[in-house]
């Protein structure tokens, strides 16, 4: 009897963990990257970084990435976009955000995270995704200018497919670059917050007698 009530106890702690997951992951923001190419679905952690969650979504929101392109890719690191427009030209951009890349995640296929320049906190608007298992190459060390790393925010759940496709495209030169450019186009069409919550909004006030 003892067995039977402990197997029972660990099986009934395995579908409330189970299930904990399930809703955690429910809750999690999802935004469609519409490509040329097809579509990418990535889930977003705003518990795990959500300063640059909420950075990335207030570009969603703004329709920033509007045809944007994928300008880098490298077809055994990372396609990075979200900056330039098809004819090459810089957007401007919001302040930098915190580099929250000490929050446990990893620069994994199939992740998505933040692009910078070599100062730490000069993330804005560009992301990449990560086509291989980069870990060990950006991840976090320290807190130092050599050590902080890239933030990771959220991973491709549907739509890898699409990505394997954008990183094997031949590159070259192009635009101000001189290397990693695609040489045919990979335009981010939209990105679309999937899931937003729909406003709660008062219900409507009636005139009329009263009692």
């Amino acid at each position: 009897m003892f067995r039977i009530a402990k197997s029972i106890r660990f099986f009934i702690s395995i579908l409330i963990f189970a299930f904990a997951i399930s809703a955690h992951s429910a809750d999690n923001p999802i935004v469609k990257i519409q490509t040329n190419h097809g579509d990418i679905y990535v889930e977003l952690y705003p518990e795990k970084a959500p300063k640059t969650v909420a950075n990335f979504l207030s570009y969603v929101e703004e329709d920033f990435y509007t045809n944007t392109i994928f300008h880098r890719i490298m077809s055994n690191f990372m396609i990075q976009g979200g900056g330039f427009t098809t004819t090459f030209e810089r957007k401007p951009t919001n302040p930098p955000v915190i580099n929250e890349a000490d929050n446990g995640l990893s620069n994994v296929r199939g992740s998505i995270a933040m692009a910078r320049t070599f100062d730490p906190h000069s993330a804005t608007a560009q992301f990449y995704i990560n086509v291989v298992d980069n870990a060990q190459k950006l991840d976090h060390q320290n807190k130092t200018p050599r050590g902080w790393g890239y933030c990771v925010f959220g991973k491709v759940t549907k739509g890898m497919d699409v990505v394997d496709t954008i990183r094997n495209i031949p590159t070259g030169v192009g635009g101000p670059f001189q290397a990693n450019v695609p040489k045919s186009s990979a335009i981010i069409l939209g990105i679309t917050h999937i899931n937003k919550p729909k406003p709660v909004t008062a219900p409507p006030v009636v005139e009329g007698n009263t009692l």
